[in-house]
Order: C-alpha cells, then structure tokens, then sequence
C-alpha cells in the first residue's frame, strides 16, 4: 500500500486514492495546506493498485520531442484572455467539434482551483489563464477513463505529474486521448493561498461571494510584465503588478513549493503527454517579428497523435529546436532546488502573509543587478549571457 515517509515522494495526483478498489484511501491536508494520500488499513486487502498507478514510484524515460514551435491564436480577443498564446483553447474547441470533452482546472465558488470537465465551447473560459496552484483531481481521471470507455475523445490538460498520474491510472493507452501538459515551474501551496486570499479581501473589506474573477496573469500590463488582479461584481479592482504581490513574490521564490515539485518526477517530458504548453519567454531574441508583447504560445509535440492534432488546427507555425525553448524557459527540464527559507516560512505560518514574504523573498539589490536588467532590454541575449559572467 501506499506509505509517504518522505513528501518528496508523493506529488499529489491522486491516482492511488481513485485506482483503489475498496475506496480505502483518501487524499488529507497536511499542515502546509497540500493533499497527501491516507490508508485506511482495515480495508486494504494489499493489492498493490495503489503502487502501480503512483508515477513517483514508476518514474518514465525522459523524452525528446518530435517538433517545436511558436505559435499565436489567431482570434486576439481569446489570446487576451490566455496567458500566453491561446493554443489550448485552438485544441480544446477542435476536441469538442469532435463530439469530445476536455478537462482542466477552474475556480470553484471558494476560489480554490479544481478539475473538472466541459463539453461546450462557451464554458472554454473557466480553463484559461493560468492558475498559479495545486488543482484538485478528484475523481476526474475515473471521469475521463469513463469517457474513454465508452468511445468518446478527451483531451486532459494539467500539470506533467497530474498527466504522468493519468496515464499511469489508466494503465493502456486510448486513441481518443491527447494528453497536454503546461510546462510547470512548480505548484504551491493552496492552503497558503487561502490564507493571502484571505489577508487581502480583508483589507479590501470584500467577501469572497463579492469575487467576480482572480486572474494571476492579467496582461492588461502586457504580457511580459503581467498583473496579479482581483475583480469584484461592482466592477471595482485589485491591481498590482504580480513581480509586486506577496502571494507570486512568494510562489517565485519557492517559500511554498509542493516537496515533490524540488524532486519532479515527471520533467523533460517523462509524462507520457502528447503535446506541452506553455509561455514561449524570451521569443523577442529569438523571434522578433512574432513578438507583439500579447503572448507567444510554445509548442512541443512528443507523438505521432499529437503531430496530427496540431496540424489538424487553423495555426501558424513556427519550428524552432528545443534548445532554443529550454534556454528561454528552463521550467520544462529543470526542478528547483529547496530553499532554506521554506522552512522558515511554515514556522512563522501564524505571522502576517505580506510582512513574511516581503522579507524572506527580497531580492538583493545591486548595481551588477539593476546594470544587468537594463542592459537586457535593449541587448541581444549572446551579448547578455557575456556581461553576465563578467560581472560574476
């Protein structure tokens, strides 16, 4: 049966809880505000299920992928409401003309971020933009076997570890689904979140009834230098630039990370996913005339299902090699190491949100730093990358 002694070694997918046949393992919140598996052990008849479908335990080759690209939605209004280039929403409209559903993460009425499923493509809206949390399965890998089963088409988009614990769930693979993962720099935690949701709806004197969205990538300040903002029903905003707010100063710098996301099981495409999403940063050195500062999606094909879906939508493409997406967004290959300060963080959990994250996640300045950001807005990046080992 399944035993985490240590939490790197669970990402939280719940793959064991939904594949146990005597319904014995339930997914609790640790003191960090993350799901774990519990083993109610007078119901375990020791089949091992639980095991087998765990994609820490059965780790996958790392892959190299069939093509990359850089792409854009052609429709600019859906492109805005995207975090980056609005592809997923180009798959997921073909996926349901198909007669099939799609499965991504949405707010619930709490503003937590769960699973779910649609059919329509007017409900696309609730799976855009990016949601800088843990989502909760539930039962939704149950949900999309049972579409499989029955000859439907599903596309299951989530993070490589939620992907890599689908496929691994259901344990054969099915024609009618293509896999998507986001290229993922890590997951904190929504126990964390709740608590900034909280602090700041509070000073703002509003309730979370009042909430008419929360977007973490608003691109109102453009794409490049995105905004954290919350909308209530009157209209009336919340706005800060998000390299500003406590809750993504504290994501970036890893004060809440999810253990396992340190130890990713599932990085340099080990998933088994179809097709990877994701921001393609750094697209104005590499690509100029595409950059309008609206959003660049990348693309990376990992199978031949895949390599047909994508030229199977109205998209134009532009091949680049994978070294030149790594090099830009290092999060597709790359865990990042702990932090001491992680630590610190949880044992002042009590204390106040801003106050804690204001310290522990400030940046050190410097004049090699502020030389450095300057000059790499108007440097091309080879240039760059030599001003930064001489002023190491």
């Amino acid at each position: 049966m399944i035993d985490i002694k240590n939490k790197q070694d669970c990402c939280g997918c719940s793959a064991c809880a939904q594949r146990c046949p005597k319904q014995c393992i339930t997914m609790a919140e640790d003191k960090e505000g993350f799901l774990y598996p519990q083993v109610d052990t007078s119901k375990c008849v020791d089949c091992h299920l639980c095991e087998k479908v765990c994609p820490v335990i059965n780790q996958d080759e790392e892959r190299t992928p069939l093509n990359v690209y850089a792409a854009k939605n052609p429709d600019d209004e859906v492109r805005h409401q995207s975090s980056s280039g609005g592809i997923f929403t180009l798959l997921a409209e073909q996926t349901i003309k198909d007669g099939g559903v799609v499965f991504g993460a949405c707010w619930d009425n709490e503003w937590k971020v769960r699973h779910d499923y649609v059919d329509n493509i007017s409900d696309l809206q609730r799976f855009r933009s990016s949601k800088y949390l843990q989502s909760v399965i539930g039962d939704n890998y149950l949900k999309a076997e049972q579409f499989l089963k029955i000859g439907r088409k599903v596309m299951f988009t989530g993070t490589p570890c939620q992907i890599a614990g689908l496929k691994h769930f259901l344990r054969k693979e099915y024609d009618k689904l293509l896999a998507v993962e986001i290229i993922c720099h890590s997951v904190p935690s929504p126990g964390v979140w709740q608590q900034y949701l909280t602090t700041r709806l509070h000073t703002s004197k509003w309730n979370k009834s009042d909430i008419r969205n929360i977007s973490f990538r608003d691109k109102k300040t453009g794409w490049k230098t995105y905004s954290f903002v919350i909308e209530n029903k009157d209209g009336n905003s919340f706005i800060e630039l998000s390299s500003k707010n406590a809750f993504m100063r504290g994501f970036l710098a890893d004060l809440y990370t999810r253990p396992s996301c340190h130890a990713c099981p599932a990085k340099q495409l080990k998933s088994g996913s179809d097709i990877t999403l994701g921001d393609f940063w750094g697209i104005e050195s590499l690509m100029p005339e595409i950059d309008d500062d609206k959003g660049v999606s990348a693309i990376i094909v990992n199978s031949d299902k895949g390599k047909q879906v994508l030229h199977n939508i109205n998209v134009e493409l532009h091949e680049v090699q994978y070294n030149e997406l790594t090099t830009r967004n290092p999060a597709l290959v790359k865990s990042f190491p702990i932090t001491p300060k992680r630590t610190e963080f949880f044992k002042e959990y009590g204390n106040t949100f801003e106050e804690k994250v204001k310290r522990l996640a400030k940046e050190p300045f410097s004049l090699k730093t502020l030389a450095y950001r300057i000059v790499r807005k108007i440097i091309p990046k080879m240039v760059v990358e030599k001003l930064k080992r001489f002023l190491r």
